[in-house]
């Protein structure tokens, strides 16, 4: 008997649970918000119409780069020298470009692209935020892993799943965070008998991939491969299609990890794939909402990297802290398999690396304290009305800042670069010693940029 979504669902914004439901769409009496749904998929973020105005500036920004992308080959084609090799290459490429375009156009309809309304100063009202480094392209080669060449990798995944899980024990009533295009979400549900499987990511696209290839449709799309095998294998036509149509109780929504949209002790497993090293909160927190959404003995299972890339040192956990981590927040002494998978390795690719990957199960023992809600924000940029901190990053960026555009005032078209270093002398901005060094790397950036852009 599987679950309905409706009884896991609680309001990101302030946890009332259940939400009001009509007609699949969902919303909050107590916020007096709506959310909207995406081609039938919740959209469960605390900020929904703000979040989903940046989203549809991403996705229509990445379909303008691809537009630029081609005006580029346009131009680059247009120079009679090129080899009759090049030259096929970058035709079929370009025809390629032009058609992922369309399709991808096609693919995120759903979103309403053309009526975006939102601007970016309405994100400053949210208390979550999507990361700025990840957006529409972060993840779409894993699209291509999951649903087309990948078999290898994904039943390597699974047994890793398998092996802390103990292939016997039930999994029940399953949240996957971050499911990204939700292969393993679906192999869980369809093999290791999941009764409902929730896969949440905050990535519109890849579930929209999800959506159609789980529901029995297949999905034409181009693989770009970074490093191509052969002559042809820059732009590679995938068809994306499951295995089989998903069975009844997999469902997908689309909200922040670090928000999660769930009632407290919804669920008995929680699967957090390639997660806990990349999200922006410190471990011991996160660790601490797994637990919230977990019934008593329920159980977390980890699998994925544990490449920690905090600013902070301290935040940059070993094996061994991470499973005392788990422990302190609640879990039991979690169970660790380690083992080195492939990863990435497309057929069309030289690139492609062997992982060394880090799983684990922890079955919750008591509940733990509850943390505040997330905020990836400070007050005194949600509000305005707080003074804004003199921090010493501030200090050092604001000098900084004023340097260089002191420097580009300097750029006449008649100076040279050690004209402008007698200039900063003058000024008592540094040494002439000093400003040639520092005039240089700054025109060497300028210059780098300016090329990319071109």
């Amino acid at each position: 008997m599987t679950t309905a979504l409706s009884d896991f669902l609680a309001c990101p914004r302030c946890d009332k649970a259940p939400l009001d439901e009509s007609d699949g769409h969902y919303s909050c009496g107590a916020c007096k918000i709506e959310f909207p749904s995406v081609d039938g998929i919740p959209w469960l973020f605390a900020e929904p119409e703000a979040s989903i105005g940046e989203w549809r500036n991403r996705l229509q920004n990445a379909l303008t780069k691809l537009s630029h992308e081609i005006s580029q080959l346009d131009v680059e084609l247009k120079n009679k020298d090129l080899r009759q090799l090049t030259r096929r290459r970058s035709e079929r490429y370009r025809k390629s470009v032009d058609a992922h375009k369309r399709a991808l156009a096609k693919l995120l309809s759903p979103m309403d692209v053309q009526s975006m309304t939102a601007n970016y100063e309405s994100l400053l009202a949210l208390r979550t935020r999507l990361p700025t480094d990840q957006g529409l392209n972060t993840y779409y080669n894993n699209v291509h892993r999951d649903w087309a060449w990948g078999d290898e990798e994904n039943e390597a995944s699974l047994k890793q799943i398998r092996s802390v899980t103990q292939d016997s024990a039930e999994m029940g009533n399953t949240l996957v965070l971050g499911a990204g295009a939700g292969r393993l979400a679906y192999d869980i549900h369809m093999q290791m008998g999941a009764t409902t499987t929730v896969a949440l990511d905050f990535n519109p696209m890849l579930l929209l991939i999800c959506k159609c290839v789980t529901s029995g449709e297949s999905l034409k799309l181009y693989e770009f491969p970074i490093a191509p095998r052969t002559f042809e294998d820059d732009a590679v036509s995938r068809t994306l299609a499951a295995p089989e149509i998903a069975r009844d109780g997999f469902e997908l929504v689309l909200g922040d990890a670090l928000r999660p949209p769930f009632a407290a002790g919804s669920f008995d497993t929680v699967v957090t794939p390639w997660l806990i090293d990349i999200i922006s909160e410190d471990l011991p927190v996160f660790a601490s909402r797994i637990n919230s959404l977990l019934k008593k003995d329920g159980r977390w299972v980890n699998f994925g990297s544990l490449a920690f890339d905090s600013p902070k040192r301290t935040r940059r956990y070993s094996p061994e802290e991470t499973k005392a981590i788990v422990a302190e927040n609640g879990f039991s002494d979690p169970y660790v398999s380690e083992a080195t998978i492939p990863y990435m390795c497309s057929p069309a690719s030289r690139h492609g690396r062997q992982e060394r990957v880090f799983s684990f199960a922890a079955y919750k023992e008591k509940d733990v304290k509850k943390v505040p809600r997330h905020r990836a924000l400070p007050d005194w940029i949600v509000t305005g009305k707080e003074p804004v901190p003199l921090t010493h990053a501030f200090r050092t960026q604001a000098m900084t800042t004023q340097i260089y555009s002191f420097m580009m005032s300097l750029i006449d078209g008649k100076r040279s670069i050690h004209d402008m270093a007698k200039v900063l002398e003058k000024q008592k901005l540094m040494t002439r010693e000093e400003a040639v060094p520092a005039i240089r790397t700054f025109l060497t950036k300028m210059y780098d940029d300016a090329q990319k852009s071109s």
